[in-house]
């Protein structure tokens, strides 16, 4: 096997790995929080920080995804695309902290809401550093390093948190926790790009230079303050039209889907190379693809959004008798879960067909449709409004993405809509299986025999067969590097 694909072999399984650590151990620290915290302190500490994250993309504005491409087509340009990237950085992330500091102030919150915010606001410059500087590393085609520093950031979280916790210390030396585990991942990817890739750490303030950088970046920079708000502006709005009880109560079923939605990102970033490849030349075999990529992921989602419904009750008693109001909440948004994990392979596909615009626009009208769903639904039904959000918005997305597939490839919607069939009929015999257990079994006993009843019976009904089994496994071994990882810390 040739080095460079064997190198590229070894970073992608670091990069996996480090995704499946770091999804577990935020996870767990996030459970330990919650119980200790209760609502009201629980939504206090995550509205500071997605107040701050809203924001974070300022410093940024698709800089970090420029560098990694351009890097990768011309190393030896590596110092001054570096450089050229520092100018354009520093200015931007000086002005978004005087912005979220000044917001702070503004709107009048609490002395403890606005230092939760300060730090956070630390926490989200000094991260915006680090992907720049990681960004620089997946330019030379390492994901080691980054790997590494995913899993220790979330240990020092965990280790920090915890003692914060234990102490008892109150929520500004927990949220301190990401500050210096933020620290960290700085000084660390610093030196990275220092001692390792041999770069300049001085930013070039060159006009033509930065011009050149802020109109290559922009597609990057929309989509992703798309995505920004997307993800954090319902948690704002639901703090100032609900309160800080109700942010707590959604973050419960918001952490769950967050941790979930791992499975469709490392299905689809495996299937992404293969499909911009088919796309130039074999269309066949890309509506081939997509069409297993909607099954896979259909027969993935239904049975966690069927178990998680009819097991919620028993769910949130993890998180302590307190969240008893999250139940519905985590119903509704899980119920998006079909959705969203669908939502996937519709959108790698119209990357990979050379249609980024549509899929920003498509982004755009989604964050639209969530905002004005927010502001109806939110002073109404507090955290059951935003779910309820959520899972309209899902439905939306995915159907702007489906109405653009059959102008980019002739697929066999039959085929996928049978096995959406099959699989809905497997998933009511399970959950008819979990109604009659729930009383009688533990959930750590409920769990396997549903999941069992449902893959027995969609095998049986040929939902699936030994060679899908096959390709899935083969999807997720194939050794490439899709363009903008990321990973969430």
């Amino acid at each position: 096997m040739p080095e460079k694909i064997t190198n590229i072999a070894k970073n992608t399984s670091y990069f996996t790995l480090a995704l499946i650590l770091q999804k577990v151990i935020s996870f767990t620290y996030f459970t330990l929080i919650a119980r200790a915290l209760g609502p009201e302190d629980l939504g206090k500490y995550y509205f500071a920080i997605s107040f701050a994250a809203i924001f974070s993309i300022l410093t940024d504005l698709g800089q970090t995804n420029l560098l990694t491409r351009e890097i990768a087509k011309a190393k030896r340009e590596a110092n001054n695309l570096f450089g050229a990237v520092l100018g354009v950085k520093l200015p931007l992330a000086a002005a978004t902290a005087l912005i979220i500091i000044a917001l702070a102030n503004f709107l009048g919150y609490s002395e403890l809401t606005r230092a939760l915010i300060y730090f956070s606001t630390i926490c989200i410059v000094l991260d915006s550093f680090t992907a720049t500087f990681f960004s620089v590393s997946r330019g030379f085609h390492n994901l080691k390093y980054e790997s590494l520093a995913a899993v220790v950031f979330q240990l020092i979280v965990l280790s920090f948190g915890l003692s914060v916790i234990k102490l008892n210390l109150g929520l500004v030396w927990l949220i301190g926790s990401l500050v210096l585990a933020s620290i960290f991942n700085f000084s660390y990817s610093l030196t990275i790009v220092a001692k390792t890739w041999k770069l300049s750490l001085k930013p070039i303030f060159d006009w033509r230079l930065v011009k050149l950088v802020l109109r290559l970046s922009l597609p990057f920079g929309i989509y992703a303050i798309f995505q920004k708000v997307y993800s954090y502006f319902d948690t704002v709005l639901l703090a100032t039209l609900a309160g800080d009880y109700y942010v707590g109560i959604y973050q419960i079923s918001f952490k769950i889907i967050n941790a979930i939605q791992f499975l469709p990102l490392a299905f689809v970033a495996s299937l992404y190379p293969a499909m911009s490849a088919y796309w130039l030349d074999n269309r066949q075999q890309l509506a081939i693809t997509f069409e297993r990529a909607m099954n896979y992921l259909i027969i993935i989602s239904l049975p966690i959004s069927g178990g998680v419904i009819m097991l919620a009750d028993k769910i949130i008693l993890i998180f302590k008798s307190g969240y008893g109001e999250a139940i519905l909440p985590l119903q509704l948004s899980i119920a998006a879960l079909l959705f969203m994990f669908t939502a996937y392979p519709v959108g790698s596909l119209l990357n990979a067909c050379d249609k980024q615009k549509l899929n920003t626009v498509i982004m755009g009208l989604t964050v639209l449709a969530s905002v004005i769903l927010n502001l109806i639904l939110i002073p109404k039904f507090q955290a059951v409004g935003a779910s309820l959000a959520v899972l309209l918005s899902s439905i939306f997305m995915l159907v702007l993405g489906l109405i653009q597939v059959p102008k980019i490839i002739e697929y066999r919607a039959k085929k996928i809509l049978a096995v959406l069939g099959k699989s809905l009929l497997a998933s009511a015999l399970m959950i008819i299986l979990i109604i009659y257990l729930k009383n009688y079994l533990n959930i750590i006993l409920i769990v396997p025999l549903a999941g069992a009843l449902y893959f027995a019976v969609l095998f049986f009904l040929k939902g699936f067969s030994r060679e899908d089994l096959t390709s899935v496994y083969q999807s997720f071994n194939k050794k490439s590097i899709h363009e903008n990882p990321t990973i969430d810390a």
